[in-house]
């Protein structure tokens, strides 16, 4: 009697709710194969820390076929998933990097992770001037704008020219705008401000530029005004109730809301603001006559599988779940959403193949978090609302206890505590390797 074959999973993304699916189901029967366009998994919520100079790339990021190598039913695939045959079952692949890969493979089950990346409102020519840090390439690029903009205004003798050199604008209040904004105000402020002799640093300005009428909409009112108090006094302009219209390589033009066109003259552009689903999304929706909202997102059912399809599973930022009304909601473009979502997929799965039912997924709000800059930060956790110090060091454990790797955890922590006492950064270098670096599309999710 022969041996009965393992159920094949393929999981699409390595992201946070990629990695839990793949974390939960290594001990189950079946074997998983893990694609992804990189090798490694990101902590996406630090990227930002990587565009100021206060991390580096690999204390940030971890290999993952290092995460799987005792586990010998998992095979890490660095390659990237174009196309699904859901009538075949199986994935088409293309290379990365100039490494071959297969394709096509089979699945049994396949689980799509594929995140999200920014939106540029229809205008993706922006994105020629305007950086992000969604990604680790992109992040390095925006520390190369960030350092090059205070290298370039030492050596400009024009004073508009020098004042358009130090103005940093980033678009979007939200956590990762903040975020940005605290750290650049705090890098000119304090990390650079003796570093040079023809320019003072602390002469910059750096504007947020947000749509609504306050910075941190997900955030209660009272927090918002507190974490705005903050960025202000670190120098920080928050520009509210305006709407970008218009980026290029010398400035933003902002529009006020009453149909007057501002513009403001600023050779760097952080882009934090609005994002648009992977292109897998619209695939599976184009392949599975799924619904799919303006941002790309498909719409799934309360068990996260694509309508008829129930061996498809799709989570994180590119779906909308169906809830017991059968309406599709939109989740929070949070970490602790797609890992659980990577959970839930992993444990119905795992049901499944015991011949077990499972309910539906259901979001467990943990709360939201936001850093500011230095002992700084707001936070909202299951109505407890903190502000300053006491948020800012929960922050602190929150991200240390979700980084992937004991060692990471270890050295960003001697990171920070060095950053802490001295109020140096040591990773503002600006390296050719930056320029090569290409925008990615990770699967979201912050802390």
């Amino acid at each position: 009697m022969g041996r009965e074959r393992m159920h094949r999973v393929v999981i699409v993304g390595g992201g946070f709710g990629g990695l839990q699916a793949a974390l939960r189901l290594r001990r189950a029967p079946a074997h998983i194969t893990l694609v992804d366009r990189r090798n490694f998994h990101l902590f996406q919520p630090l990227t930002y820390q990587v565009a100021t100079g206060a991390l580096t790339p690999g204390e940030i990021a971890y290999p993952l076929r290092a995460i799987f190598k005792r586990d010998r039913n998992v095979r890490v695939l660095m390659a990237e998933a174009t196309d699904v045959d859901l009538d075949a079952h199986e994935l088409h692949l293309a290379s990365v990097d100039g490494a071959p890969a297969p394709p096509s493979i089979p699945y049994d089950t396949v689980i799509v992770a594929g995140g999200s990346r920014y939106s540029f409102f229809g205008h993706d020519e922006w994105a020629e001037f305007a950086e992000e840090v969604k990604s680790l390439e992109s992040a390095l690029l925006a520390r190369r704008r960030i350092l090059r903009a205070f290298e370039a205004a030492e050596m400009e003798q024009d004073p508009e020219g020098r004042a358009g050199w130090l103005t940093f604008a980033v678009v979007g209040g939200g956590p990762t705008g903040v975020e940005v904004a605290g750290q650049i105000a705090e890098l000119a402020r304090d990390t650079l401000s003796r570093d040079f002799r023809s320019v003072d640093p602390r002469t910059g300005r750096v504007l947020l530029i947000e749509a609504s009428d306050r910075v941190l909409t997900s955030f209660p009112p009272s927090l918002s005004a507190k974490a705005q108090r903050s960025l202000e006094r670190l120098g920080v302009t928050a520009l509210l109730g305006r709407t970008v219209v218009g980026v290029d390589a010398e400035g933003v033009s902002v529009d006020d809301g009453s149909g007057q066109t501002e513009r403001i003259p600023a050779r760097t552009v952080v882009w934090a603001a609005g994002v648009t689903a992977s292109p897998l999304a619209a695939m599976l929706a184009e392949r599975s006559r799924a619904e799919l909202d303006r941002a790309g997102r498909v719409a799934v059912g309360p068990d996260l599988t694509l309508p008829g399809h129930p061996e498809v599973f799709a989570l994180g930022d590119m779906v909308r779940v169906r809830g017991g009304d059968g309406v599709p909601r939109v989740l929070p473009g949070l970490a602790p959403v797609a890992m659980q979502e990577g959970r839930y997929a992993a444990n119905a799965l795992r049901a499944r193949l015991r011949g077990k039912d499972v309910p539906p997924f259901s979001y467990h709000d943990k709360g939201n978090l936001a850093t500011i800059g230095r002992a700084a930060a707001v936070a909202d956790i299951r109505g407890l609302r903190l502000s300053g110090f006491l948020a800012w060091l929960t922050w602190l454990l929150v991200h240390l206890w979700y980084l992937v790797g004991f060692q990471n955890r270890i050295i960003v922590f001697i990171r920070w505590s060095f950053s802490f006492i001295t109020h140096g950064r040591g990773a503002r270098l600006i390296t050719e390797a930056d320029a090569t670096g290409t925008r990615d599309e990770p699967e979201s999710g912050r802390g």
